[in-house]
Parts: C-alpha cells; sequence; structure tokens
C-alpha cells in the first residue's frame, strides 16, 4: 500500500525512519477501516481489521486500540507526533488524550508534543502546526477553557500521568477527586466533558502500564473513538506467566533493529574468561564487576575520544550506570566507588546515586546532574541507582551498565539495556566501541547466555574481558600520531631558520622592527606555505611536479602576496620577503617529497547506484496570465425569474497557515518521485520565479493573493515542468576525484597516562603491544604509531630493516575513501601502506585461518575489504600511468609467514595470489 498525500507530506516533512514509515503506512490502512465512532460495533469492527491485519485478535479494549511494538531508541514519540498529525490532516480530529506511565515521561511529552523551543518537537515542518498545539495537563485544565491563547492552534493535546487516571475517584473528604471536580466553565467534571468530545483520540506511551484492571476501566470510561498503543514490550507479566498483547498490528523489535544495524547500539554481554563466581563473596563479585566495567568504561571514554577527533565530531563523554539491590547496598557501592582503594580515588566526585529515599536540595541536585549527563561539562561518570532508572530516561552516551546482584531475567530486559540503545551520532558508526553498550555480568553470564539462545531473545552477542589483557587502574590519553610533514614544517626550529633568513636578507626597514614581529612574519610563512605546499595536490597533475620551478614560481607568488596583506602596518615589500620565502617553499617542498607517500585521492565505492532528480531549470510563466478574484461568492436561481446574489464567505478555500510558499510545496512534495531533502532548492527557486512574473503586472497584495488561491494550480504546473527535466540514470562507479596526492592524515591513539613511548624494537609480551604507542621509526611517514596486535609491529620492524623499502606508513582511519559491503556504507582502513623504488603496496597481514576461510567461501570481512582495495589499486594504477606515478598492488599476507628474519620483498612475492582474489564486477 502507497501512502496518501497526507501521509507523504508528513513522511517527508518529518523525515520518518523507514519502521516509522512502514507504521504510518499500516495506521493510514486501520484508519480508512475504522468507522472511527463513539458506539462502535466491536465484532464487525474487529472482523474488518483483521482481514488486513491477521496477528490482532483483540481491541483489548471496550473500543478500537491497536499497539505499535517500537524497540526502544527507534523514535516512539516521533512516531505518536505523525499518528497524530495524520488523524488532524486526513479526518480533522482535533481532540488527543496521551497517557503517560510516570513523571519523568509526562515532562518529557510535554515539551515534545507541546514546545516549539524544544529540540525534539515532533511538529516542526508541519504547517497546520505551526502555531503549537494546546496542552492540557494536570496543572492548567480547571483554566484552559477561560480564554483562548493566541499563538495556539485549536487542537487540544491532553496529557496526563497514569498516576491521575488511577487515584481513587474521592479525596479524603470525600469530595470527587480533582480529576472529577465539577468545573464551573464547562457546568460538569472535566472527565465528563473528555467523555463527551465526539473525535477523541487516545495514545498509550509505554502501554504495557495500562492493562492493570483499574487502567482497563478508567481508559473504558473515557469512550474514545480510537486508542493508539506504543511500546518496546508488548506483553504484560502475570505471575511467571507472560501474556503477550493481542492487538499488535506492527513490530520492529530489538532484533530487528540489531539486524538491520542502523539505530541502536549492539548490546553485548561481557564476563571473564574462565571466571568462577562461586570462589568469592557477594561483596568481592560487585567490586570484581565493578573494576571490570570501570576498564571497559576508561577503553570506551578513550575510543570515543580518538573517533571524535578523527572525524571531527562533537566529543561524546561516556558515563557507567550501576545497579543496586537496594538502598543499603547502593550505599556500600558509593562509599567504594568513592573511596581511595578504588582507581585510586579518580571517580571519588564523579559518582552520582539515586535513589527513593534522597529528598528536598540533595534530590533537587542529583536530579538536575542526571537530566544534563550529556552535556560535556556534567562531572559524573557513574549513576548508581535502584529500580529509579526506567521508561523515559532517554540519554543517548550510556555506554556501560553493571547489573549487581540481579538476576539473568532481570537483566535481560529492555526495561534494562533499553536506556543504552540510543546511538549518540544518530546512527551507527561502524566503530565497535562506538557502537557498543557493554552490560557486565560475570556471575549470571552463563544464564544469560543460555536466554541469549532462545529465538525471542534480546541479546544475541557476547563478548570477552580477556584476563591477557593489562590490568591497570591508570586513566587513559589519546596521542596524537602527528605526521613527520606536519612535525618538520611546524617545527621551532623551521621558524627560526627563517628568522634568521629574514634578519639576514629584508631591509633595514624590516629588520629595525622589535623581534617578535620579525617572529610572527616567519611564523605566518611557515604555515602558509606548509598547508600551500600540501594543498597542491588539489593543483598539479603528478607529485614531481611539486618540484617544478614553475610550480614553486606560483606558490611562492601567493605566499608573498598574502603575507604582505596580513601585516599592513609592517610595510612589507616583495624584496624583504623573495629569500624567507624561497626558504619556506623549498624546507616545504623537501619534507613533502622525502617523507609522504604519494597516495591518490579518490572515492571508491564498489557498487551499483541508482540516481534520479530533476536538471535545474527556470518555470516557463507563458501562459500563466492570473488575476486576483474576490472572496465574494454569487449565486444564480436556477428557476424562472431566478435572482442572482452573492454572499461572504466565512472561511477560504486555503486558510492562512503557513508563507504561501511553503504551502504550494506542500502541494509538490506529496509526489513519489519529488524528495524533499534534494529538490527544495529548485522548488523554491521555481516558486520564486511564479512571484517575479506575478509582480511584473500586478502589486505584491494581488500577487500574494493570487499564489494563495490558486496555490493547486500552480503547485501542478511547477511539478509538470519539473517531470519535463525528471532524470533517472543507474551509475555503475568505483572510483572517481582523483588527485595525485593527499594529505597525510594525523591519527590518533589512546594509552595509559603513565605509560612511556616505547621503542619499535621494545622487549614487551604480545598481549601489551596493543595497548601501547610506539616511536623510534625511520622510514614511517609519522613519528608514532599503534599496533592492533604483534604480528603489525614485526612487519613494521620488517618495513624498517629492508633496505628495498624507501618510505612506509599505517594510514589514519580517514585517510582513504574506499567503502565497501552492503550498500558501500564500510570504510576500509588499510593495515600498511609501502613504497618502494617501483611500486607502492597496499599491505594486510591478517591470521592464517581468516585468509584460508575467505579463499574458501568468498565471504567475509577479509574478502571483501580485499575487492574494496584491489578496486582502489587498480583505478590509481590506471590513473598514475598517464601521469607519471607508480603502481599499485594489494598484498594480503598470512601473519604467519611475517617473521624478524623476514624481508619485505619476500612477504611481497609470497603474498596471497591476486588470481584468488577475483574482483566480482
Amino acid at each position: 500500500m502507497m501512502l496518501n498525500s497526507n501521509a507523504k507530506f508528513i513522511n517527508n516533512r518529518l523525515a520518518l525512519r523507514p519502521p516509522q514509515r512502514d507504521s504510518l503506512e499500516r495506521f493510514q490502512q486501520i484508519v480508512d477501516i475504522l468507522s472511527l465512532s463513539k458506539t462502535p460495533d466491536l465484532i464487525e469492527e474487529l472482523q474488518k481489521i483483521r482481514e488486513a491485519f491477521p496477528t490482532l485478535t483483540s481491541f483489548e479494549r471496550d473500543f478500537p486500540s491497536v499497539c505499535f511494538a517500537i524497540a526502544t531508541g527507534i523514535g516512539k514519540t516521533r512516531l505518536m507526533g505523525a499518528l497524530i498529525a495524520y488523524l488532524h490532516y486526513q479526518k480533522g480530529i482535533k481532540n488527543f488524550f496521551v497517557m503517560a506511565p510516570n513523571l519523568t515521561i509526562y515532562k518529557k511529552l510535554k515539551a515534545d508534543l507541546g514546545d516549539p523551543a524544544c529540540e525534539k518537537y515532533v511538529f516542526r515542518g508541519l504547517d497546520r502546526f505551526v502555531n503549537p498545539p494546546r496542552i492540557i495537563d494536570g496543572d492548567n485544565y480547571e483554566e484552559f477553557r477561560y480564554s483562548q491563547k493566541i499563538g495556539y492552534s485549536n487542537i487540544i493535546i491532553n496529557i496526563f500521568n497514569i498516576s491521575k487516571l488511577n487515584s481513587e475517584s474521592k479525596t479524603s473528604n470525600g469530595k470527587p477527586a480533582r480529576i472529577k471536580r465539577l468545573n464551573e466553565v464547562l457546568g460538569e467534571s472535566y472527565f465528563q466533558y473528555l467523555q463527551s468530545l465526539p473525535d477523541l483520540c487516545i495514545f498509550m506511551d509505554e502501554s504495557h502500564h495500562y492493562h492493570a484492571d483499574r487502567s482497563f476501566d478508567v481508559i473504558n470510561e473515557l469512550r474514545p473513538i480510537l486508542g493508539v498503543e506504543l511500546t518496546a514490550t508488548p506483553q504484560i507479566q502475570n505471575g511467571t506467566r507472560k501474556i503477550d498483547f493481542k492487538n499488535v498490528v506492527y513490530e520492529y523489535s530489538l532484533a530487528h533493529a540489531l539486524n538491520d544495524g542502523l539505530y541502536v547500539k549492539v548490546p553485548v554481554v561481557v564476563t571473564r574468561k574462565d571466571f568462577r563466581p562461586e570462589e568469592y563473596s557477594p561483596e568481592q563479585l560487585d567490586h570484581e564487576k565493578l573494576n571490570d566495567g570501570i576498564r571497559i568504561h576508561e577503553e570506551t571514554k578513550s575510543k570515543l575520544d580518538v573517533y571524535a577527533r578523527t572525524f571531527r565530531k562533537p566529543l561524546v563523554k561516556p558515563f557507567v550506570l550501576v545497579v543496586a539491590k537496594d538502598t543499603e547496598h547502593s550505599r556500600q557501592i558509593r562509599e567504594y566507588l568513592t573511596s581511595t582503594d578504588f582507581f585510586h580515588g579518580y571517580y571519588k566526585d564523579k559518582v552520582l546515586e539515586i535513589n527513593s529515599a534522597q529528598r528536598g536540595a540533595e534530590k533537587d541536585e542529583n536530579i538536575e546532574l542526571l537530566l544534563s549527563l550529556e552535556h560535556p561539562v556534567n562531572r559524573i561518570e557513574i549513576v548508581i541507582h535502584v529500580n529509579m532508572l526506567k521508561e523515559g530516561w532517554d540519554v543517548t552516551n550510556l555506554y556501560t551498565i553493571i547489573p549487581l546482584r540481579a538476576s539473568a531475567s532481570e537483566t535481560l530486559t529492555e526495561q534494562t539495556i533499553g536506556r543504552g540503545l540510543r546511538l549518540p551520532y544518530g546512527q551507527r558508526t561502524r566503530e565497535d566501541e562506538v557502537d557498543r553498550l557493554s552490560i557486565v555480568s560475570h556471575d549470571r553470564y552463563e544464564a544469560i547466555v543460555k536466554l541469549a539462545n532462545d529465538p525471542n531473545s534480546l541479546v544475541r552477542r557476547v563478548y570477552y574481558i580477556d584476563p591477557a589483557d593489562p590490568q591497570n587502574d591508570e586513566q587513559r590519553e589519546t596521542v596524537e600520531l602527528t605526521s613527520v610533514y606536519d612535525e618538520l614544517t611546524n617545527a621551532e626550529s623551521f621558524t627560526e631558520q627563517l628568522v634568521l633568513t629574514l634578519n639576514e636578507t629584508a631591509s633595514e626597514h624590516v629588520v629595525s622592527k622589535p623581534t617578535e614581529q620579525a617572529m610572527q612574519v616567519a611564523q605566518f610563512i611557515a604555515r602558509l606555505a606548509s598547508r600551500t605546499v600540501m594543498e597542491l595536490g588539489k593543483q598539479v597533475k603528478t607529485f614531481d611536479a611539486t618540484t617544478d620551478e614553475e610550480t614553486k614560481k606560483l606558490v611562492h607568488t601567493s605566499i608573498v602576496a598574502e603575507t604582505i596583506r596580513q601585516f599592513p602596518t609592517l610595510e612589507l615589500k616583495k624584496e624583504d620577503l623573495t629569500a624567507v620565502v624561497e626558504k619556506a617553499i623549498e624546507t616545504c617542498t623537501q619534507a613533502l617529497t622525502e617523507n609522504i607517500i604519494p597516495i591518490p585521492q579518490a572515492v571508491v565505492q564498489p557498487f551499483t547506484e541508482v540516481k534520479h532528480g530533476f536538471y535545474d531549470f527556470q518555470l516557463d510563466t507563458s501562459n500563466m496570465k492570473w488575476h486576483p478574484s474576490e472572496d465574494t461568492l454569487i449565486g444564480t436561481e436556477l428557476q424562472e425569474g431566478g435572482e442572482t446574489f452573492e454572499f461572504n464567505a466565512d472561511f477560504a478555500l486555503f486558510p492562512k497557515t503557513d508563507t504561501v510558499e511553503n504551502e504550494i510545496v506542500r502541494h509538490i512534495i506529496v509526489h513519489d518521485n519529488v524528495d524533499y531533502s534534494t529538490s527544495f532548492e529548485l522548488i523554491y527557486s521555481l516558486i520564486a520565479d511564479a512571484r517575479k512574473h506575478f509582480l511584473s503586472y500586478l502589486t505584491s497584495e494581488e500577487t500574494e493573493k493570487v499564489m494563495r488561491d490558486r496555490q493547486r494550480s500552480l503547485a501542478q504546473i511547477i511539478y509538470a515542468q519539473m517531470n519535463e527535466h525528471f532524470y533517472k540514470e543507474e551509475t555503475g562507479y568505483r572510483a572517481s576525484n582523483m588527485r595525485p596526492f593527499t594529505r597525510i592524515e594525523t591519527g590518533f591513539g589512546g594509552k595509559f597516562k603513565s605509560d612511556d613511548l616505547y621503542d619499535l624494537r621494545a622487549t614487551m609480551p604480545d598481549s601489551e603491544v596493543k595497548s601501547k604507542i610506539f616511536k623510534g621509526f625511520t622510514k614511517a611517514c609519522h613519528t608514532l604509531y599503534k599496533f592492533d596486535n604483534n604480528t603489525e609491529r614485526k612487519f613494521a620492524i620488517v618495513l624498517e630493516n629492508d633496505t628495498g623499502v624507501l618510505k612506509w606508513m599505517r594510514p589514519s582511519a580517514k585517510q582513504f575513501n574506499i567503502y565497501y559491503g552492503q550498500g558501500g556504507v564500510s570504510r576500509y582502513e588499510p593495515d600498511f601502506i609501502v613504497e618502494t623504488a617501483d611500486t607502492i603496496y597496499m599491505a594486510e597481514t591478517k591470521a592464517a585461518n581468516e585468509v584460508q576461510n575467505a579463499l574458501q567461501n568468498k565471504n567475509g570481512d577479509v574478502w571483501v575489504k580485499s575487492i574494496a582495495a584491489q578496486e582502489y589499486c587498480r583505478a590509481v594504477t590506471e590513473w598514475n600511468a598517464k601521469n607519471g606515478g607508480k603502481p599499485w598492488e594489494y598484498a594480503l599476507i598470512s601473519h604467519d609467514e611475517v617473521r624478524l628474519q623476514s624481508s619485505f620483498t619476500y612477504l611481497a612475492k609470497n603474498r596471497v595470489a591476486s588470481e584468488q582474489l577475483t574482483l566480482e564486477v
């Protein structure tokens, strides 16, 4: 079933995710089927619905009610907004009642549904919600009828905490409870007012809370025309038995989300290898889990820092959630975490305890800290809670959960892990540590694994703490892995050389200036020369062209002119700068040619893509000679001697709810081949063409009226002309945007603060290599490197030793734009780039079993990465052949071939044969 115009408009404007769009499509069908009556025939309604949705066997209410089971983190509130908007656009419904299960969600819904200033306001972009809905809640429902607030729409959303509906029907003095107290304005209780509304629709957020007997009765008494339930867990617990909802019409479970790999973190259960929980007391077990959990936290913090720096993303500050058994247990845990015995007291002021026993200022301060956990300035890194943080507490930076003394079934629930599923960047990054939620459970590991093997399990993946990993209580830090070129051209010694040259060659007028001014000029020239020489890759055809005299002359002219502009008060002349700029260019060019491998810049995406859109054009207005008409309507009686008369309409055909441009856009973007995100600039330019045409013979007021009254006709004309310029092409491509070389990107690596920088050949256990940062290279393009394993370190030593190797590097994560996998969304990061006299190699050292599996099965990560890598090598080799560059070859090397006495020449000759890695196009 396709979305109708209103549903498509809502889908486009709210940018719904596919699960939300699918839900809206089903909701469209449901609303068309149901009568939406205050007195429905439930049997007949159920029969009609079941024909389209066989999984729905009962409404479970005294009115039609359907449930959308959407996993935590997918966007249930945004879906709620889309469904409310659809009911209003399609059916004209204006009265809604939203139920919240607790105070946190109650406050969140009030902001999300009624405050346009809220970042997560769900109706942003919808023309009929430019003026926000009236929000009626527990604090203002007695007064809301006294006045009609200016700036609000006629849509009313009542939001109530379930506890208000669950309260007893009378207060302690015997009077009706507040929600049923008579209201002087209405003349009847507010509850009765709600019952009388002809179009009341009820939305139940986290609807598994509303299946208790009292909830059923109170909701049924409201007599809505439709109920919509939203939950991640469409079942209720009755003793030891779970009872599934019978009215689910759409389900997108956590399992679906994990399989899609797009919208939520991957929850993993963590234990320690060979761990025996029976050998520990409860307190000792708590301490072991807390220590291991914090080590994971520190590693995660380091990985997030590296990721943010590498890809220039906002820094995410992760935190740990500790689940305690009771308030006394929580107090004991806090004492341990804030003691000097725990990571040397580092977390003393970084622990927040939340429990029901807290009161007054302490509770208010803690709640404030809790709500601001995502802010980088918040110092808290560990939150301890006792059954206090459930639905509605939405954070994106929870990365580690440590449930203490909890059963497997208590741990393996969406309520427990759901708090940490949301992704900080909105989607998966393809970096495991950035996309992972760790749940530390040494004592319940086997039980959780057993539950995980159930086809209905939430958890499908486990992760081990390797006892061989270094158990270091020190904090971590992120270190820049600077390129040799950047280090040389940013060094103080380089600037000092330029100062000397400037003083020796410039005129007396310049030399007589204060020393600090000469230093400023030299620093500016050094930075500008370094950047300009590196950016030559965007201008020249070959790497060797960087040393051409003509190229140097152009660079020289540019730097001299820019320096003179930068320091106008110094009255610099070209002659003053000639020698110092020549020195700077010579030094930078030498640093470039001697210390970087010319890596052609190219984008490689080994898949076929279908593109469509509209070419830019100017609107043809030659047949649009329109004039405004009056709002007055004229009527003539169709009878003998019938009179002709006129009357004024009380409403316009198109009420003014938004700018006329936005109204016209709305009529255009409902078409299936119009993508708002890629076409909005063209659409608005065409509307501007129409306005310009009308203004050529009408006044601005007349133009506005013509465009508003005939907005649908104008939209049809614009859309028809757009289709004349529509294109749809299937583009098979492999590599593009080729340039001879690009800058060597700075890398980032994490290490323990107490660790030194280690020499490449330092003696250490293999297991410690991954946590160290190494120095002491003579041929590398960077000053420092990290290695994933000892095989990679040995390979680096081989490269340093082999006289046939000119230069080598371990590329930064964003050095190459090579993508692989389904949809080409995974970014390939080669292990090594190696330059010899006649060839440049893209080299990978992989475990022998992984290499064999790739060759035998022709699938898996090693295989698809090799396909992408070979395509890059093929493309740049072809380009270099025309532009004087070296050929590139891909070298997949089994780890057991790498020995300290090996030569790279031998390893390259004995790599996996290219014939075995057939490129499938």
